[in-house]
């Protein structure tokens, strides 16, 4: 007697019995915005991923719900950088117009915005910078409430901090609350490794740090039981729901906390395991869109609520 005759036969019937499936819905399309018009400039370390101006994205957008993907994160690369950040947050800034028209145009979209100061910054870190070089953790704080109070009101649906300073749910939750954003949650970057897999993402948001690195602020990889420790301190302080980045590497942290906490948990698919997949592709190393639906699905499967990645726009091709 077979007591575990495994199933077989087409794919119409793999599909029906999967355990796992992704679907659109699942997915999260990041986008990063410059200034002024008709830009449209390709980032090499990212095949097909592109920095747009807001005229393209709104274009863009468009097709992108036509193929069921509804929801967004905004990321801003302006033109203006000091020690400030003060394009982050002063009136009209990159994002901020961008969700007012993203909003208008297509009120169905759920729009995220990352709040981080790294590519507004002169010198590329993701706070402000003492006399020492050291990041100013506490002296942040204020200004990160600032930009998360400016996409408040350009209508943004939810406010993601990925800045990784000890205190900053607790500031930007106070700061909303203070001014009628009772109801705008927030998605922490509650488990940020200091990752090698980040460098498209620099080059794409030309946030590299000038000196120095973000291993003081960002998480050690080596480390789960204090990805633990940082997710319930930011649940505590007011997020909503929390992050997990990168994904593939980190899939064990996903997993626990998918168990072990009561709240979405989002998974950043990212840059570095796209352009790997992209890579490999070009190389003829690899099927890429079995590489990005096997990706996925080990993210999905893991405990994923939802992923942010750059497959998003394209995950109408990569599962037929």
């Amino acid at each position: 007697m077979h007591r575990g005759r495994r199933l077989r036969g087409s794919e119409q019937m793999r599909s029906m019995v999967a355990e796992t499936i992704v679907s659109p819905a699942d997915l999260i399309q990041p986008y990063f915005i410059v200034e002024g018009n008709n830009r449209r400039e390709p980032i090499e370390s990212m095949p097909g991923v592109e920095r747009l101006s807001l005229d393209l994205l709104l274009d863009e957008l468009r097709d992108l719900q036509s193929h069921g993907v509804d929801k967004v994160i905004l990321f801003g690369v302006p033109l203006h950088k000091d020690k400030k950040a003060t394009s982050a947050w002063t009136k009209d800034n990159v994002v901020e117009t961008a969700v007012l028209k993203i909003k208008q145009m297509y009120p169905n979209l759920l729009v995220i915005v990352d709040v981080c100061l790294c590519a507004y910054t002169d010198h590329g870190h993701c706070g402000h910078l003492l006399e020492t070089g050291e990041v100013d953790n506490d002296g942040t704080l204020e200004t990160l409430a600032k930009v998360s109070l400016s996409y408040a009101r350009a209508g943004a649906d939810v406010i993601a901090p990925s800045d990784m300073m000890d205190g900053r749910i607790g500031a930007i939750r106070q700061t909303l609350d203070a001014h009628g954003f009772h109801h705008t949650p927030i998605l922490s970057y509650a488990a940020k490794y200091a990752s090698a897999f980040y460098g498209p993402f620099r080059d794409a948001a030309k946030s590299s740090p000038q000196k120095g690195n973000r291993r003081t602020y960002q998480m050690d990889p080596a480390n789960a039981k204090e990805a633990y420790r940082e997710i319930s301190s930011d649940l505590k302080e007011g997020a909503d729901m929390v992050m997990v980045k990168p994904a593939l590497a980190y899939l064990d942290i996903i997993k626990m906390a998918k168990d072990k906490f009561a709240v979405p948990v989002f998974a950043y698919n990212v840059s570095g395991e796209y352009s790997m997949v992209k890579a490999m592709a070009k190389l003829g190393w690899g099927d890429e869109k079995a590489l990005a639906l096997e990706m996925l699905t080990s993210i999905k499967r893991a405990g994923a609520s939802r992923i942010i990645t750059y497959f998003a726009r394209s995950f109408h091709d990569l599962s037929k």
